[in-house]
C-alpha cells in the first residue's frame, strides 16, 4: 500500500490566494478516482526552500492524500504537471511512502 501526498500552495507565486473552486476540484477529481481523500487544510503548514542564490521561500500548503495499492507513475507524472499549470506554480511536490496499514 501507498500513501501519495499533494502539498498545494495556497497562494501562487504572485502572491495571489488561490481560488476555493481549484481545491474543491482536486478534492473531488482524487476521491472520484481513487474512492476517498484525506485533506489537511484547517490550518495551512509552511513549507520554506532555499533558491540557487540562497533567497529562502514560502509557501502556506495544504495538503491532500489518497492510498493506492499500485502507483501509476505516468498518471501521476501527467496530472502533477496539469496541477502545476492550474496552481501556476513551476513545480508542485506530489510524493508517495510506502506504507502497513494495522
Amino acid at each position: 500500500m501507498h500513501l501519495i501526498q499533494l502539498l498545494l500552495p495556497l497562494y501562487d507565486n504572485d502572491g495571489v490566494r488561490q481560488p476555493d473552486e481549484l481545491f474543491r476540484r482536486v478534492r473531488s477529481e482524487l476521491t472520484e478516482r481513487f474512492g476517498g481523500l484525506t485533506a489537511y487544510s484547517r490550518a495551512p503548514a509552511l513549507g520554506a526552500w532555499q533558491d540557487d542564490a540562497g533567497h529562502t521561500g514560502h509557501d502556506d500548503i495544504v495538503v491532500y492524500e489518497v492510498m493506492v495499492e499500485e502507483i501509476d507513475r505516468a498518471w501521476w507524472n501527467s496530472y502533477r504537471e496539469q496541477l502545476e499549470h492550474a496552481f501556476r506554480q513551476r513545480e508542485l511536490v506530489v510524493r508517495a511512502q510506502d506504507i502497513t496499514l494495522l
